[in-house]
């Protein structure tokens, strides 16, 4: 496994960064790329670097990190630069052409993450942190500045691409809301149902609605104050702030061991502080006990129980109480029994469960390897493990897919989803492992 993850991950490289598939995905993706760093700081370690300093280029001087960097042109993408209308904007990096929304703000985790590995402990990587680190702290700014209009320290999404879970059933009802009355028909232009099933992808619908709120961005000039007062789509996402927080946690120690100045691990501290509050203010149903987003335009939790709720483990927020209620889910209505594979997107008790679309039932790599630390973190050590071992398990089954169907009975062959020779199901292999330290 070792041998084949690493091979996919040279497969992918492209002159300085990583496709997360060239036959589905031909650009550099923000949170792709720090999970790829990782497993490339494992066995190609000049890599690494170079992987993250490629995505911060295009880094906007607002300190937004887009989803997308099209360091090159590819046309079997949609939608590809031309769409977003970026070039326009004044704050757009210098040559090079972006999307103008984020992804989950994991880079600062991922730079610590790596410090305990060989290449961490180099005078090059020791370099790279120091530069990378104002970079990092503009970031997460630009998130507090710009998509936290109550001031209660929990971020907003403006579009669900940017919560990293894409096609999840929590969005629906946001999207079901979009006016459709004057929207684009993209079912022509899309490539991604023409390479991989469509019976796994979105629908033609969705991608009405999803582009609908890019030709919205794109008519506010990408300015996050306009966008808040016309969208209709402004989801708390936990998933999103669960990873914020965790980022928070990192950047903080990083500004402590750079000897940052005094007001900037100040600013971290409150940022930390306030986020990990408000996730169990307002995220958190003692009722159901469970994590819920919260949909800003509706004025309330979405009840729909996902594998982004498990995330605020990760961030290390949750009490005794809280860490055995989600151990209960998750050995439950996440897993009907033992031989179902952890930890499916969607709950299978959820209506909109489907163990094969798109973020609405199937296992994520990079989802399973946040919940196996925070599980860790929490001292739930055995259900850790069947996290780990179950993702290495399909991994070696089914090969480095992009997700993976949860069902017990499934022919291996039928188990990988989406595209395969998928970047960060090869990285994060890597990760499981070559280090299997606690995070």
């Amino acid at each position: 496994m070792l041998a084949a993850a690493t091979a996919t991950l040279d497969r992918n490289w492209r002159d300085g960064y990583t496709l997360p598939s060239p036959n589905l995905y031909p650009f550099q993706w923000n949170w792709d790329a720090g999970f790829i760093a990782l497993g490339l700081a494992h066995v190609r370690p000049e890599r690494a670097i170079s992987e993250l300093r490629s995505v911060f280029r295009g880094q906007w001087r607002n300190g937004m990190v887009p989803h997308i960097v099209f360091h090159r042109p590819a046309d079997n993408y949609f939608p590809g630069p031309d769409v977003w209308g970026t070039d326009q904007v004044a704050s757009r990096p210098a040559g090079v052409r972006t999307s103008g929304i984020t992804q989950p703000p994991v880079f600062a985790f991922i730079v610590e993450r790596i410090s305990s590995l060989p290449l961490g402990r180099t005078a090059e990587w020791e370099a790279f942190r120091r530069e990378i680190f104002p970079s990092l702290v503009a970031q997460h700014r630009h998130l507090y500045r710009n998509r936290d209009p109550l001031g209660e320290g929990l971020v907003y999404i403006q579009h669900n691409w940017e919560a990293g879970t894409d096609n999840s059933p929590v969005y629906d009802a946001a999207l079901e809301a979009i006016d459709l009355t004057h929207a684009r028909d993209v079912s022509s232009l899309r490539r991604d149902n023409r390479t991989v099933a469509a019976a796994h992808r979105p629908t033609d619908v969705n991608y009405r609605r999803y582009l609908a709120l890019v030709d919205l961005f794109d008519a506010c000039g990408y300015r996050d104050a306009e966008i808040a007062a016309r969208s209709p789509f402004l989801i708390q996402d936990v998933l999103f702030n669960s990873v914020l927080a965790r980022s928070n946690l990192a950047l903080l120690s990083l500004a402590r061991e750079l000897n940052a100045d005094a007001a900037t691990v100040g600013e971290i501290e409150r940022w930390y502080e306030k986020t990990s509050a408000a996730i169990n203010e307002k995220f958190w149903d003692a009722e159901r006990g469970f994590y819920f987003p919260y949909d800003l335009r509706a004025g309330r939790r979405i009840a729909i129980k996902t594998a982004s709720g498990f995330m605020p483990l990760f961030a290390r927020v949750c009490d005794a109480a809280q860490q055995r209620a989600l151990a209960h889910h998750l050995t439950s209505s996440f897993a009907p029994s033992a031989a179902w594979l952890l930890c499916p997107s969607v709950a299978p008790d959820e209506p909109t469960f489907d163990p094969v679309r798109y973020w609405r039932g199937p296992v994520w790599v990079n989802v399973n390897w946040m919940l196996h630390h925070g599980l860790r973190q929490a001292g739930l050590n055995d259900l850790a493990e069947r996290v780990r071992s179950d993702t290495l398990r399909v991994l070696g089954a089914a090969g480095r897919w992009e997700y993976f169907d949860p069902r017990p009975g499934i022919d291996p062959s039928a188990l990988g989803l989406g595209t395969d020779e998928f970047s960060w199901s090869a990285a994060l292999a890597l990760d499981f492992q070559c280090n299997p330290a606690a995070f």
